[in-house]
């Protein structure tokens, strides 16, 4: 792995959210957009060279809006910079890591 790429926040209203992390890092979110195959909508900070991406449920079956109902608000995921996707999918399920789909998900 080369780096974290993005830790994920789930958060309940992201409007209330942007203007905390607005406050906390001193900086406006450089860019939002809703994946309606998640069923999110997210923005994203920039401090420094960290990118932090706040995840809000646009449904009540989400998985964020899951995970919000179970654990609070909070850190959701952390993503990983990697050279080979599907080589590092194998081995962490080999180092016994849940693996959540079986081939990687890219965004549209």
């Amino acid at each position: 792995m080369r780096k974290i790429e993005h830790i994920g926040i789930a958060v309940k209203s992201l409007k209330e959210s942007n203007l905390i992390y607005e406050k906390l890092l001193g900086v406006t979110s450089y860019k939002q957009e809703e994946v309606e195959s998640e069923g999110v909508k997210t923005s994203f900070f920039m401090s420094g060279p960290n990118k932090i991406e706040l995840l809000e449920a646009t449904s009540v079956d989400s998985p964020i809006a899951k995970f919000i109902e179970k654990k609070g608000e909070g850190i959701h995921h952390i993503a990983f910079d990697v050279e080979d996707i599907v080589f590092e999918m194998k081995r962490l399920k080999n180092e016994g890591f849940v693996i959540l789909n079986e081939m990687p998900k890219k965004r549209s």
